[in-house]
C-alpha cells in the first residue's frame, strides 16, 4: 500500500510539474521577428536558390523574377567565399553541375566527371573574374526539356552569370526595401568566419536589409563565431540545436531550452530508422510561443504545401514559387 501511494505521489507530482512548466510562458528567443506572419494569416514564399523549376537556379535572373513575377517574400541560398574574397550565391562548392566550365559536355558526362572530386571546380580555389567567364544556366531546361540558355554569349547580362550578394542586394534594395534573405555559410573554419566578416561588411552598406536577413551554418564553429561576434544577425537553428529544440517539444518540457535563434528550418520529416514527423501544429504553436519563425523546406507538391498552409507555419521554401503562389492565390479568393 505504502508502494502505492508513494507512486501515485510521484505521478501526481510529475503532472503538476509538467502541468506547471507547460503554463508558464517560456522565455522569447527574439523581441522582434520580421520572418513571423501574424496568427491567421497565409505563409511567406521563400525561393529556394531562387526557384530553380522556373529559372536557372542561384540567378540574379531567378531572383528577379521570384519577387518579381511570383512574388516571393524571401530570396533562400547558401554562400560560398571565392579565393579573393567575395561571397556568391551557389547550392555546390563547386561550379560543375550548373556552368559550362567544362565546355560542351551533356549533365550525364558532367555527373560521372564529377565522381572524382579531383575533377571538380572548387568556388574556393576561383577568383570572382573567373568564375564570370562561365554561364550558369548553361543545364537549365524548360518545361519542354530544352536548353534555352546553352548558346548565350553574354551570360551576365542575362543575369545567369555568377551572383554575388552584393549585386543582389543592389538590385532589390531601393525598389523592395521589406524583402527577406535566408542565407546559409558553407565555407568551415577561417574561410567560413571571413565569410561572417564579409557579410556583415556588406551589410552596412545595406543596413535597411541587416534586419532582414537570417542566416544559417551547419559548422559547429560558424554558429559560435556568429554569436560571439555577430550577435545583431537572426540567425536559423543548426541541425542539432533544431533536434534538441524537437525533442524537447515532444516530452513537452520546453522551458529547459535554451536556444536563441530567430528560425525553425525543417522538413516535413526526419528519418532516424523511424520516421519522425515534423509537420505538426503543436511544434508551430511551441515555436511561436517562443517567437521563433517555422519554416518548411522543400516542397514542391501541391498537396504538401496546402497542409502546411493549413498548419500555420510562417513560411515554405519551394523550388517552384509559381505553384505555391498559385496555392496561396486560391487561399486568398
Amino acid at each position: 500500500m505504502k508502494k502505492l501511494k508513494r507512486l501515485a505521489g510521484f505521478l501526481a507530482f510529475l503532472f503538476v510539474f509538467l502541468l506547471v512548466i507547460n503554463i508558464i510562458p517560456p522565455k522569447e528567443n527574439v523581441k522582434e521577428n520580421p520572418f513571423l506572419v501574424e496568427k491567421g494569416a497565409l505563409p511567406m514564399i521563400a525561393a529556394h536558390r531562387g526557384g530553380g523549376v522556373q529559372n536557372p537556379e542561384n540567378t540574379l535572373m531567378a531572383f528577379r523574377e521570384a519577387v518579381n513575377t511570383y512574388g516571393a517574400d524571401i530570396i533562400e541560398s547558401d554562400l560560398y567565399l571565392t579565393r579573393d574574397g567575395y561571397l556568391v550565391y551557389n547550392h555546390d562548392g563547386y561550379i560543375d553541375r550548373t556552368s559550362n566550365v567544362n565546355g560542351d559536355l551533356t549533365a550525364e558526362e558532367v555527373e560521372k566527371l564529377c565522381e572524382d572530386q579531383e575533377n571538380r571546380h572548387y568556388i574556393a580555389d576561383m577568383t570572382l573574374e573567373e568564375l564570370e567567364k562561365y554561364n550558369f544556366g548553361y543545364y537549365f531546361e524548360n518545361e519542354n526539356g530544352e536548353r534555352i540558355y546553352k548558346d548565350v554569349e553574354n551570360p551576365r547580362a542575362l543575369g545567369i552569370g555568377i551572383a554575388t550578394v552584393e549585386r543582389l542586394f543592389d538590385m532589390f534594395y531601393e525598389t523592395n526595401p521589406d524583402l527577406l534573405f535566408i542565407v546559409e555559410i558553407k565555407d568551415e573554419g577561417e574561410r567560413g568566419k571571413t565569410a561572417c566578416r564579409i557579410l556583415s561588411e556588406t551589410l552596412e552598406k545595406y543596413p535597411a536589409y541587416r534586419d532582414r536577413i537570417v542566416v544559417g551554418t551547419f559548422h559547429d564553429e560558424i554558429e559560435e563565431e556568429l554569436k560571439t561576434n555577430y550577435p545583431d544577425l537572426y540567425r536559423g537553428a543548426p541541425t542539432g540545436t533544431a533536434a534538441k529544440f524537437i525533442i524537447t517539444q515532444m516530452l513537452r518540457v520546453n522551458l529547459f531550452d535554451r536556444s536563441d535563434f530567430a528560425c525553425l528550418q525543417i522538413p516535413t520529416s526526419y528519418d532516424l530508422g523511424i520516421t519522425v514527423h515534423l509537420d505538426k501544429k503543436t511544434y508551430i504553436r511551441r515555436a511561436h510561443r517562443r517567437n521563433i519563425a517555422v519554416q518548411y523546406w522543400t516542397i514542391n507538391d501541391e498537396e504538401t504545401m496546402r497542409a502546411l498552409i493549413e498548419l500555420g507555419c510562417d513560411c515554405i521554401m519551394t523550388d517552384d514559387p509559381a505553384l505555391l503562389k498559385q496555392v496561396l492565390d486560391g487561399y486568398r479568393k
